[in-house]
């Protein structure tokens, strides 16, 4: 925590019609940086990660940019990973990092696809999330910085946790026999 008891790492988010990044405000820093949609502005990453937006939309269905680029949500129960229970592991769309495991999802009856644990501990980030009128906490590739959805503290044990996780952010490939 700083000197004013704000906690020091804490990135509180603002969504805009903007690409994800146009309007981040770090605590810590107490800075904004907004970025014109005009700019090609490569996406900063401290993983090496260098696609550019147009790069990142051109790979990308529109649903699927709005949701990682945009922050935004794909309706509930539509996702066409929502009920898939093959083993195998699931990977960022954008960047293909390991995200979750097969055996970790499970079905919270929520209408989007839930895991309870991680592929790795650097899988993704957690950001505050003020949009909406709510207080949540945001998950993003921790790679590629897409976002990704939103993990809650109700889930099942061991972890507590419930990853909510928007199908078109994901990419599944099967385990191998």
């Amino acid at each position: 925590r700083d000197g004013a008891g704000n906690d020091s790492n804490k990135v509180v988010y603002n969504y805009s019609q903007q690409p994800h990044r146009a309007n981040v405000v770090n605590t810590s820093a107490h800075e904004k940086v907004t970025n014109k949609s005009s700019q090609k502005l490569p996406t900063p990453s401290p993983t090496g990660f260098n696609m550019s937006e147009e790069e990142i939309k051109e790979k990308l269905s529109p649903e699927a940019y709005h949701v990682c680029r945009m922050g935004g949500t794909e309706a509930p129960f539509t996702g066409e990973l929502l009920n898939n229970k093959e083993p195998g592991t699931y990977h960022c769309v954008v960047c293909g990092s390991d995200l979750f495991l097969g055996k970790h999802k499970f079905d919270s009856g929520t209408g989007w696809p839930s895991f309870n644990d991680l592929a790795t501990s650097s899988a993704v980030k957690r950001l505050e999330d003020r949009s909406h009128g709510m207080i949540r906490t945001e998950v993003r590739c921790g790679h590629c910085d897409s976002h990704l959805g939103h993990v809650f503290p109700d889930g099942p044990p061991p972890t507590g946790q419930r990853y909510c996780i928007n199908s078109v952010a994901l990419r599944f490939v099967p385990e191998e026999p």
